[in-house]
């Protein structure tokens, strides 16, 4: 029998039939180390660079070609808990939940600090600790849940929940990069009070710059509708201290 695929007579040799390596599997590069070490790669870095750069691109993208914006895009509600993540951190390290703690009256926590048993000083780091733990996820969720309503009410396109989710989150983000660097701030006492209008006019910015065409049409809309979503938003963090403080009491007595 005739050797296929040889014209000389030699011996055939069997096709190499192993899979080459993609280019983007070689493991070369910065983006790589980081994204194999802490999650964070190729695709969050270009999210934090057209979040900054080009929000409104990206909220097309995610509503027309999914939740990755077509491959190219880190998913919003896992770029949000990456933030949340790095805010949770600066708050454990700027000494917890102690700000809110302080805001509960003596005739309120003394009570339950001796029905717990414990000393003062025990009660309230068990608090403290919860309270730090569930603080930033706890806030995330209120502002998803109040905001995604609206958002699915203002679009133009009849986009359904799980794109008001998609597109809430991806307002938040662009709401929260800026904020990030700054968020410490918040956890100190002589500065904790300005950061409110700081968040506040970072919320109004997200909301103008991602919005634009689709949740407003004229400027003087989209400032009425910032101004709505930020009340809303504000007023879903004051109703979130409520399971808050129940979390960190339980913990104070039971933890």
């Amino acid at each position: 029998m005739a050797n296929i695929g040889r014209t000389d007579g030699g011996p055939m040799t069997e096709p190499n039939t192993e899979p080459k390596p993609r280019a983007e599997d070689d493991g070369r590069g910065l983006h790589h180390l980081a994204e194999d070490s802490v999650g964070f790669g190729e695709r969050e870095l270009r999210t934090v660079k057209d979040a900054v750069l080009r929000p409104r691109a990206m909220l097309e993208a995610y509503m027309d070609r999914g939740p990755s914006g077509g491959g190219i895009y880190a998913r919003p509600l896992r770029f949000y808990l990456s933030l949340c993540g790095i805010m949770m951190l600066q708050l454990f390290l700027m000494g917890g939940a102690t700000l809110l703690l302080a805001g509960l009256p003596p005739e309120a926590l003394d009570p339950l600090i001796a029905q717990s048993g414990k000393s003062r000083d025990a009660f309230m780091s068990d608090a403290d600790n919860w309270m730090s733990l569930v603080l930033v996820p706890l806030n995330s969720l209120f502002y998803a849940l109040v905001s995604a309503p609206l958002l699915r009410w203002w679009d133009t396109a009849d986009l359904g929940w799980r794109k008001s989710f998609r597109a809430t989150f991806h307002y938040l983000n662009v709401w929260t990069l800026p904020f990030v660097p700054i968020a410490f701030l918040s956890y100190l006492p002589q500065t904790a009070f300005w950061m409110t209008p700081v968040m506040v006019v970072l919320s109004f910015v997200a909301f103008l710059r991602v919005g634009k065409g689709r949740w407003y049409r004229t400027t003087a809309g989209g400032l009425v509708k910032a101004a709505i979503i930020t009340l809303v938003t504000f007023l879903a963090t004051l109703l979130a201290t409520f399971p808050l403080w129940a979390i960190g009491m339980a913990a104070g007595l039971w933890a």
